[in-house]
């Protein structure tokens, strides 16, 4: 039986498509969820428009391709804006999608489990407004943190003023404090689009950016080319979304500091993530037929 889950995030929402354990195919598209809500705290009522009509086609798109179940789980702006609980309810009421809210402990361990299906290992899932860093080791969670930051939360915060956001950046991922040695997976659409602006995709192509590694040279470099250029420059780069322009250059300083902060030589992409973890830890059921 073919199903789809749906990952309700801050800058995007995306769709998976999946079949006996087997993720058939991922679609997406660029909403802006956590636009303006470190300001207003709520979700805009254009934001929610744009995801509620985002939702609705790519359900159609599911259907058309004979998905029969749909599940859904939103994230940081959901769980933080003072009406994520009304908006999820929404979305059930407009869509016939039931959005489940999970906290950041559990959307850091769907990535884990996603990306590294029970192996030793760490993520670094930066998105639209927070970033996980999780960590596993003898077969047990052994360190999390949600960072209450992300692409779109960072851009709200400083514009496109690289310097104003590298310096909010070091600041803010003293929180994590001590983490351990791992060798670290990057997940997420910070992480994917980055590796395809590196690959220089179009179209995209998820075989080519699975596996792809940064080192930290690598990714330092790729903040400061992004950082350099206007948002409209951006909007021209082979790999990049046109609609991610805006905030994938505070999503490579984010990364770019974290990897100098914590000393990280290299981050693998993986293109499997947090919609993998949740068919894993959610729908056994529906994972056997």
């Amino acid at each position: 039986m073919k199903y789809a889950v749906f990952d309700i995030g801050s800058n995007s929402v995306r769709v998976m498509l999946r079949e006996k354990g087997v993720t058939l195919c991922k679609r997406l598209i660029v909403t802006g969820l956590g636009r303006g809500l470190e300001t207003g705290g709520m979700i805009s009522e254009s934001a929610a428009a744009r995801t509620l009509a985002a939702i609705s086609s790519l359900k159609a798109y599911a259907e058309s391709e004979g998905a029969e179940r749909f599940y859904a789980f939103g994230t940081a702006a959901m769980r933080k804006a003072a009406n994520g609980g009304a908006f999820s309810r929404r979305i059930e009421r407009e869509t016939g999608v039931a959005a489940e809210i999970v906290s950041g402990e559990e959307e850091a361990s769907l990535g884990l489990l996603g990306a590294l299906g029970g192996r030793d290992g760490g993520i670094v899932d930066i998105g639209g407004a927070s970033t996980e860093i999780t960590v596993s080791a003898g077969g047990r969670r052994i360190y999390t943190h949600s960072l209450d930051l992300g692409s779109v939360t960072l851009t709200d915060a400083c514009g496109q003023n690289a310097e104003k956001a590298a310096a909010l950046c070091a600041k803010k991922i003293e929180e994590y404090g001590a983490i351990p040695a791992a060798e670290y997976c990057g997940i997420g659409g910070t992480a994917t689009s980055l590796a395809a602006i590196a690959l220089k995709l179009s179209p995209y192509d998820p075989a080519r950016v699975q596996g792809y590694a940064f080192s930290r040279a690598e990714m330092r470099a790729l903040a400061d080319r992004l950082s350099a250029m206007s948002v409209e420059e951006r909007r021209t780069l082979k790999g990049l979304q046109p609609e991610r322009a805006e905030v994938i250059g505070g999503g490579a300083i984010l990364f770019s500091a974290i990897m100098e902060r914590f000393g990280m030589e290299k981050i693998t992409v993986s293109e499997s993530d947090n919609l993998e973890g949740y068919a894993l830890s959610r729908l056994e059921t529906e994972e056997k037929q």
